[in-house]
């Protein structure tokens, strides 16, 4: 039910009573004396800001008060049980964002973790600025995939539930605010509201937020449909709402003279749902036969029985109004049953009855509210999903503790460790895009239109040129720049440079190159093939034996199928790896080393790096698999095996360094070859570091290296020698090399 509103206190000066509100504001939530004194502090300041905006002809003022807003937010998060930090935030957040008060000033006023909430509803208020489309109304007919994609960018932005609670109170005040409003206003902020902010109510089950929402923006966007349902129901809200407690008591009254325990709650349905129902169904006002509704929950399927025999002992049912949807599930698994009546007053009245299990996969398993009823789609993503999962359950349990929870516990609650596996942007006009986590800007150009991805030359993240590989994230602005002759590069398709993860747009470009001249796709292969083939220095391969293995007549078709992105270069490093091992019983071309084989008692312990060494387990401190573990070399024992909080290995370790050696539990890798790569590059600072960071972050191991460098032509030679397990891993190193800056070329020594 939507709450009525009290008048916030006024003094005689004309101004809020700020004590006057603390002490209703008292009367609401249980707060601690330091927990009053931050609040009216808030209070204070917001009123003391705005006096001295309104003193500043230079300082933005809007014809709403923002100090009131401040305080009518507090209210309406009041009724949720929020705590201090969340009313203090809501009360400031409107002079922040019209720019009367620094958010520092908060930080240091009142502390980091109440400006971090106001940054956050500051970052939600980017959705505001969308500009939904006006000919389209938003009860319905507004593209749900943008009003969806809307929601659920507002639902990734959020870390703490709170956030997005402030947000609809702001959002709630806003639209209560429109009465004095322009009537371009007034259909600008209610489009918002009905495609976003009620839905998002409606998803975190926030019900009297969601209902409010519904019906000021319903009455904004639909007038004459609104006045007409206001006209048919005989009484207002309050008198529904009456008579539903009249029916609550008639019943719980019914259940304990049977001895069945059950919760009993109801609603008067509010007038946009009757709409949406009359227009849904098309039916007329009177076949709306659950404008009153109540809801028994019992402990047992039996009882749901018992109780629908008492319901239709007491009142007279509704023909073809009864469902019985736990003998016949819906397809979600829902299971209820319902049933319309004319209950007392000779007035129709909905009852549902289900269990408490039933009720809470109801609410929150597989066929939760809102995956079947509503403007919302039935197919939710799983991350999506599951931080919606978060913020309702975060929401419960504010209500249930208030602010008698620790600070640890909410710490807990508001750090979820959720896997985003979307996220969304926005196109320059507006729109917004989802995307795959970790989709970059050729993704984008991709998933906007084919032509956009095949014409893209470049992008711009928030107004700034980034690279194509550049990751993009939630709320970033995209915008793809085109060429007329711009064409795909086959580097794109490159795992190792990152521009493309969907494989959507992969599709895409290898359907661009499959469309060309077969003759520049033959052409285009041999010349990829022999470039890495030469890069790798792998010679006297079987190439027509090579094209079999992969299913192709002859080399000229493995050529085109590679020119044209139907194969990629690693499928045929592979193919290539596994016949070179399998025709040669001599050593392969590249040198097999033998990863270490331990003796002794130190079994399961891998010494990196090292030949075939003795180990044994020290008695001292008795490793055992699991524990972080260091090596002494003895003499003549092998090495030692130690726990690293040993007393004996700490003291070895400060006595004789140079004999401590790094070890580990588990075996080594089967086998890996050892490959002398040449680099050749113009110095510069920095060079080697970064060639040894790159093979770091690839996991190579580097056995040697060797440089020379000429002063005269300011260039360096490298000879590094490396372990890799394949040609992939090698041809990955060495695209990777390539790309570094100053890097001429990087190759295996033939």
């Amino acid at each position: 039910m939507v709450k009525v509103r009290e008048d916030q206190p006024i003094n005689a000066e004309g101004q809020i009573d700020v004590d006057a509100w603390m002490v209703r504001l008292s009367s609401k939530l249980s707060l601690s004396a330091v927990e009053c004194e931050a609040v009216r502090s808030a209070c204070l300041l917001a009123v003391e800001v705005e006096q001295a905006a309104i003193a500043n002809e230079n300082i933005w003022v809007t014809g709403i008060s923002s100090s009131k807003t401040g305080l009518e937010m507090a209210e309406i998060l009041a009724d949720l049980n929020l705590d201090a930090d969340t009313l203090i935030a809501a009360i400031l957040y409107r002079a922040v964002r019209e720019g009367k008060l620094q958010l520092i000033a908060v930080s240091k006023q009142f502390g980091e973790k109440i400006a971090k909430l106001i940054d956050g509803v500051l970052r939600m208020a980017a959705i505001s600025g969308l500009q939904l489309a006006d000919d389209q109304s938003a009860l319905g007919r507004q593209s749900e995939e943008h009003a969806e994609n809307v929601r659920k960018m507002l639902v990734a932005m959020v870390d703490d539930v709170r956030v997005a609670l402030i947000k609809l109170a702001e959002r709630t005040c806003a639209i209560r605010a429109l009465k004095t409003a322009t009537p371009e206003r007034r259909l600008r902020v209610a489009r918002e509201i009905a495609n976003v902010y009620a839905p998002l109510a409606h998803r975190l089950g926030i019900g009297h937020i969601k209902w409010e929402l519904e019906d000021l923006s319903f009455r904004y966007l639909e007038p004459d449909d609104y006045k007409t349902i206001a006209r048919l129901l005989d009484e207002k809200r309050l008198g529904r709402q009456q008579y539903i407690e009249n029916v609550i008591a008639t019943l719980k009254a019914e259940l304990a003279g049977a001895l069945i325990e059950g919760d009993i709650s109801g609603r008067a349905k509010h007038i946009y749902s009757i709409w949406r129902k009359m227009r849904r169904k098309s039916i007329g006002f009177s076949q709306v036969y659950d404008i009153r509704a109540v809801r028994i929950l019992v402990p047992t399927v039996r009882d749901c029985y018992a109780v629908l025999g008492i319901v239709h002992s007491l009142w007279r049912n509704i023909p073809n109004e009864f469902d019985d949807y736990i003998a016949s599930p819906k397809e979600n698994g829902y299971r209820s049953l319902h049933t319309a009546v004319i209950g007392p007053e000779q007035k129709v009245l909905e009852v549902q009855i289900r269990s408490h299990s039933m009720h809470e996969d109801a609410e929150f398993g597989v066929c939760a509210h809102w995956r079947y009823k509503g403007t919302d789609k039935e197919e939710v993503q799983s991350g999506y999903d599951q931080k919606i999962a978060w913020l309702r359950q975060v929401l419960d349990w504010h209500e249930e503790l208030g602010n008698k929870s620790d600070d640890n516990l909410l710490a807990d609650h508001l750090n979820p460790s959720l896997n985003q596996d979307r996220i969304y942007v926005f196109t320059p006009e507006g729109h917004v895009v989802d995307l795959q986590s970790g989709s970059t800007p050729l993704d984008f150009a991709y998933r906007i239109h084919t032509d956009v991805g095949n014409r893209c030359c470049g992008a711009k993240v928030n107004g700034r040129i980034v690279p194509l590989n550049y990751h993009l994230c939630t709320s970033d602005q995209v915008e793809i720049l085109t060429g007329k002759r711009e064409s795909p590069s086959r580097d794109w398709l490159s795992p190792a440079l990152g521009y493309v993860t969907s494989s959507r747009a992969r599709s895409k470009i290898q359907q661009w190159f499959k469309l060309q001249a077969k003759d520049k796709n033959l052409a285009d292969g041999r010349s990829l093939l022999d470039k890495e083939f030469k890069r790798l220095a792998v010679q006297d391969i079987d190439f027509l034996a090579l094209a079999k293995t992969l299913r192709y007549n002859n080399l000229d078709d493995l050529y085109t199928a590679v020119g044209a992105s139907d194969v990629s270069v690693s499928q045929v490093l592979n193919a290539a790896q596994r016949l070179i091992d399998a025709d040669s019983t001599e050593e392969p071309q590249l040198n097999i080393v033998r990863p270490s084989k331990n003796k002794g008692d130190g079994a399961g312990v891998f010494i990196d790096g090292v030949g075939n060494l003795l180990t044994h387990i020290a008695k001292c401190c008795s490793p055992v698999p699991g524990d972080a573990i260091n090596g002494y070399i003895t003499l003549g024992k092998g090495v030692s095996i130690h726990r690293q909080d040993c007393s004996n290995i700490l003291q070895l370790e400060a006595d004789e360094p140079e004999r401590i050696i790094q070890v580990s539990w588990g075996g080594a890798p089967d086998k890996v070859y050892s490959v002398d790569v040449l680099i050749e590059a113009f110095d510069r600072h920095g060079l080697l570091r970064d060639v040894t960071a790159l093979l770091d972050s690839e996991k190579i191991n580097v056995i040697a290296m060797q440089t020379l460098s000429d002063k005269n032509l300011n260039t360096v030679d490298m000879q590094v020698t490396i372990e890799v397990r394949n040609f992939n891993a090698l041809s990955r190193a060495l695209t990777r090399l390539n790309q570094l800056p100053n890097i001429a070329a990087a190759r295996r020594k033939r």
